[in-house]
């Protein structure tokens, strides 16, 4: 009697573990291989994972300049340094599976990296390194976007103005900005910088444009009252419903850059 009920005890925890292991998220393996220019491997280069796993080794590629990892299915930024080289980023969207997925990461020679927007009052460019490359927007490509309205009060007038355009949340959305659920962890410390033609900027923490996770509508905005925005304000206009005073709402809107706080 004694052995069968430790059969049984065996038995019942089997199979409560094989129930807790079928409710975890599957995981996929990643191998991220670094190399230069020239093809040449480069061990012990620095990784950074956002949002990072849950458990992870050293963080940085062995002497194959290898890096492997298991992570959820999602969309990853991954930052890769090591001195003498140019840092590196890139997004990865992770799909499920069972087998390796390989990120290439080849390096350049030389410092650090930095990259200049030119404001135009013509286009809008939008700049979510390192989750995706510089895109720029011209009126007719963003009238063509799915659109949303939204009503703010001026205190500056004392009106009401009704704006038309494009929640900001969508537009970095499709750049590959962490959002939603995946807007946690150092994706907290992302911050936008909206720029005007003229120079004037504004900023925004990431989570003031999450829907999901902050009240009110963060617009960029291209009509007004029916009618497309005038040279004054216009093409392009931020518009942060939440403020009591427009100083946020940036005119001649040229570029949006998110970054991450030091």
């Amino acid at each position: 009697m004694p052995g069968k009920k430790f059969i049984l005890i065996l038995l019942v925890t089997a199979t409560l573990i094989s129930a807790v292991r079928a409710q975890q998220p599957a995981t996929r393996p990643v191998v991220i291989s670094v190399q230069d220019v020239s093809g040449a491997v480069v061990p012990h280069a620095q990784i950074r994972v956002v949002p990072p796993p849950n458990s992870a080794p050293k963080m940085e590629t062995d002497e194959k300049g290898r890096l492997s990892l298991d992570l959820k299915p999602g969309g990853y930024g991954i930052f890769v340094e090591v001195q003498g080289f140019k840092k590196f980023a890139t997004h990865v969207d992770l799909q499920e599976g069972k087998d390796a997925q390989t990120v290439p990461v080849v390096l350049q020679l030389g410092g650090g990296s930095h990259v200049e927007v030119s404001a135009s009052a013509e286009t809008l460019t939008l700049w979510t390194y390192p989750y995706h490359d510089a895109v720029k927007l011209s009126v007719s490509d963003f009238k063509a976007l799915p659109h949303t309205a939204v009503t703010f009060h001026n205190s500056h007038t004392n009106k009401d103005e009704r704006y038309s355009g494009v929640p900001l949340a969508d537009l970095l959305s499709r750049m590959g900005a962490p959002l939603g659920s995946d807007l946690r962890g150092e994706g907290l410390a992302l911050y936008v910088v909206a720029t005007g033609s003229d120079g004037y900027r504004a900023v925004l923490a990431l989570a003031e444009a999450d829907p999901s996770f902050h009240p009110g509508e963060v617009l960029v905005a291209d009509m007004m009252d029916g009618k497309p925005l005038d040279a004054h304000s216009g093409p392009f206009k931020l518009v942060v419903t939440e403020d009591k005073r427009p100083a946020r709402s940036v005119r001649n809107l040229a570029s949006i850059e998110l970054k991450s706080a030091p």
